[in-house]
């Protein structure tokens, strides 16, 4: 098998995996020689970080890192969770939100919060974000944001299909620029990363029965041939 040329973001990834094994690794130790051995491993990490867009000067980079390092279980790296939303009207339209921070359409979404389940996060973040009440009905979802290609941090999206029960659209006067229910055909511009998810969403809505959606396993996860 021919193997291709490591990518942006193949780099971005490995970094990324290499800075939260050396982070744990701080989290845990209590062996000095460990310890230098991990602060090594993060530098070498930055050096593949610097190489893609938008990467830090390594020491930077690594400064940022350790002042992420927790002590034991606090210190375990994992990727950041988010809850995304997709709602559907009457009209087989979705409900999508503009991010005031990119000026980004999107479904709405967040982070998951402690103290709440996914789908507990999904109608709080609908109701936030839209003025939307809605009942979740179940995932449809679980992505790889970085394999994915639609963030640059270790990130899992979990989506579920939710049915609006009432409310009145209204943007969240932070967050959010503009809210509205969009059509297959009038999605507005810019929407973030539609391939990955909007044949998806629309066939939810229309109450096809639509497997949930996850990255399968890859063969050689560590290699640029296997995306």
């Amino acid at each position: 098998m021919t193997e291709r040329p490591a990518t942006e973001r193949d780099l971005l990834r490995w970094a990324e995996a290499l800075a939260a094994v050396a982070q744990t690794g701080l989290g845990f130790t209590e062996s000095l020689y460990e310890q230098e051995r991990f602060e090594e491993i993060l530098a070498i990490a930055a050096d593949i970080r610097q190489h893609t867009h938008g990467g830090l000067q390594p020491e930077v980079q690594v400064d940022e890192w350790l002042d992420r390092v927790g002590a034991g279980v606090a210190g375990y790296v994992t990727p950041k969770v988010t809850v995304g939303a997709v709602v559907g009207n009457d009209a087989g339209e979705l409900l999508l939100v503009q991010r005031a921070d990119s000026g980004f359409w999107l479904y709405p979404t967040g982070w998951a919060d402690v103290g709440y389940s996914p789908s507990e996060v999904v109608v709080k973040e609908v109701k936030e974000e839209t003025g939307i009440e809605c009942e979740v009905i179940r995932p449809i979802a679980i992505l790889d944001g970085q394999r994915r290609g639609f963030t640059r941090i270790p990130l899992i999206s979990i989506v579920f299909l939710c049915e609006m029960t009432g409310g009145d659209l209204k943007p969240h006067p932070l967050e959010c620029s503009d809210v509205g229910f969009f059509g297959p055909d009038n999605l507005p511009e810019p929407t973030a990363s539609r391939d990955l998810w909007a044949e998806h969403a629309f066939a939810a809505i229309n109450g096809e029965d639509v497997e949930i959606l996850f990255d399968l396993p890859r063969r050689t996860p560590w290699r640029g041939g296997d995306t």
